[in-house]
């Protein structure tokens, strides 16, 4: 049962992960200094797409999964739990593509300079000039 329970949460972890891959630039706008944990994630994320690597959090999930007493799966956490049952498999180039798309807008979005708040507030007597 505790193996049951930790291949579980193995599970949320991965997925979590996943939506971080995605994401994480977009939640960077908000916490900027997530972007040290987001980068290392994007880099694992995108070899992990690109050269096939085997992710261990996978054979982790599968290795307490067997000690459970249940039969693993074949291939990989996406394949398994998120394509053809989240989406079909036939959109996999096309969400993967959104996915980069997110992550280049938030990074561009990250690189634009900020506004400094004493920028927003004008000094007493000072008039806005709108023309």
């Amino acid at each position: 049962m505790l193996y049951r329970i930790a291949g579980d949460a193995v599970m949320v972890v991965h997925f979590a992960f996943i939506v971080f891959v995605a994401a994480g630039a977009l939640l960077a706008w908000r916490w900027p200094r997530l972007v040290w944990a987001h980068l290392p994630a994007l880099v694992w994320g995108v070899a992990s797409v690109t050269l096939g690597l085997a992710c261990p959090l996978t054979s982790l999930e599968k290795g307490l999964r067997r000690l459970a007493g249940t039969e693993g799966y074949e291939g990989g956490f996406v394949d398994h739990y998120i394509e053809d049952v989240v989406y079909p498999d036939e959109y996999s180039v096309a969400l993967r593509s959104l996915a980069a798309v997110v992550v280049v807008v938030g990074y561009l979005r990250l690189g634009r300079p900020r506004l400094a708040p004493s920028s927003l507030v004008r000094s007493p007597g000072e008039h806005r000039s709108d023309g």
